[in-house]
């Protein structure tokens, strides 16, 4: 999802009026698991419809409870019936009330004091419009490496716990220290005890001290192919293959002169581990959500393009989907399929055309294919990025009928972000949508 965070910063920042200190029924989870819409005999179950607020690209605008308060009634207008807030931007700081993580007052140069508690603001007052409160916090991200800004630069603290990086030099580099010119995130290692714990313990805060209606897992992954090549990966690889992984990283693999890899004896299997790192935290994650408050849904959000997934350790889909590369896939890979831990998977067709089911490049076949993976191990929504789709009279890319393709084909739709709504003046053209597919729906 915040592959876009920077780019929505700088837009926010080219448009000023976004960032003004002025501002110029709640929705059930669906219950057709299978993710296809079938009808009911009983009253039907209300579509979700979800706006995402993302903390750092609206961190001037509601820094004003006004403005907060103006934006959830157009959003309650408009025919949104759930608001995802984002309170852990990748900066790792937070917007809740934290006996253990620092409130963010300072973003990009920006510094904001707020004497009020966001989350509960947004709490309360979504709930007074009868809007539901998805809370958002990327999970394994620890700063900003362009302004070298968060929890990866504030201390030492975290330093063994900082994803490390296989450079095509061969040469092992921490995140916090990755020379990349275009990598915006610091990554902490999935696998580290420490790191599941100060994640576990900040979810089981949120969970346990606000009335949320869900909560969504971001960057719940690796950050790329290269990471993480740490001491502690390197033992924990050993013990999950049973045996003394040596020459590491070279025998996982190594670069060829164009960048591309070269697989080692244990390629595939370390696939497998990375997947399975992150399948075993998003099961630990459910059973604590589980066991605090059964009723709060737990999300999860993920690109459609499913097939490079694996380079982060991202098998969104359900066990019994089998149809992987031989190339880079063991037999067992499969099992590190996570979809069964969750109540909602959040699928990012953020792509520009809107319908062919024949075109792999549209949110139609997405949907279509994001239903064969997920194979109804649970609810799947489909979700658009308002950037890529105007309010305008192309029927194969406006707002409109991308929101109106995602909820005739899934119980719901989710549209990141509201900065982009507000920039192009969107809302109109979602709400078209809303009301074009519900017609539908409730014809049927």
């Amino acid at each position: 999802m915040k592959e876009f965070l920077s780019i929505i910063f700088i837009l926010v920042m080219l448009f000023p009026a976004c960032s003004s200190n002025n501002a110029t029924d709640g929705g059930s989870i669906y219950d057709d698991q299978d993710g296809t819409g079938g009808t009911s005999t009983t009253t039907k179950p209300e579509k979700v419809k979800m706006l995402w607020i993302d903390a750092e690209a609206n961190f001037q605008l509601f820094s004003q409870k006004g403005n907060i308060t103006t934006y959830l009634d157009l959003a309650k207008k408009t025919g949104f019936n759930t608001i995802v807030v984002d309170v852990r931007p990748v900066q790792g700081d937070v917007l809740y009330k934290s006996s253990f993580i620092p409130f963010l007052t300072t973003l990009n140069g920006i510094t904001i004091t707020r004497d009020w508690d966001y989350l509960q603001f947004f709490v309360d007052e979504a709930h007074k419009r009868d809007l539901k409160i998805v809370a958002d916090a990327t999970t394994f991200t620890a700063g900003l490496l362009q302004s070298r800004e968060g929890m990866a630069f504030r201390s030492n603290e975290w330093d063994n716990d900082i994803s490390v990086i296989y450079s095509q030099d061969g040469s092992l580099v921490s995140g916090k220290n990755n020379p990349s010119k275009t990598e915006a995130t610091v990554f902490l290692d999935p696998a580290s005890s420490k790191v599941q714990y100060f994640v576990l313990k900040y979810i089981t805060e949120i969970v346990t001290n606000y009335d949320i209606d869900g909560f969504n897992l971001d960057y719940c992954r690796y950050s790329n192919y290269t990471t993480d090549f740490s001491e502690a990966s390197r033992e924990a690889f050993s013990k999950y293959i049973g045996t003394d992984v040596t020459n590491f990283p070279s025998s996982i693999f190594t670069y060829n002169a164009d960048g591309t890899r070269n697989p080692g004896k244990y390629y595939k299997q370390w696939w497998e581990f990375r997947s399975m790192t992150i399948h075993d935290f998003v099961a630990k994650v459910n059973q604590t959500i589980a066991t605090i408050k059964p009723k709060v849904k737990l999300y999860y959000w993920a690109a459609s393009w499913f097939a490079n997934r694996y380079e982060v350790g991202q098998d969104w889909g359900s066990k019994t989907y089998t149809n992987f590369d031989s190339s880079w896939a063991t037999d067992n890979y499969h099992n590190a399929g996570f979809a069964d831990e969750l109540d909602v998977f959040l699928l990012g067709a953020y792509l520009n055309r809107v319908y062919g089911l024949d075109d792999n490049e549209s949110i139609e076949y997405a949907i279509a294919n994001g239903k064969k993976i997920i194979n109804g191990a649970c609810t799947m929504y489909g979700t658009i990025a308002a950037s890529n789709h105007m309010d305008n009279n192309d029927t194969n890319s406006n707002i409109e009928n991308a929101v109106y393709v995602c909820l005739r084909d899934t119980p719901g739709v989710m549209v990141f972000d509201i900065v982009y709504v507000i920039q192009y003046g969107l809302w109109n053209g979602i709400k078209r949508g809303i009301d074009r597919a519900e017609t539908e729906y409730n014809k049927q």
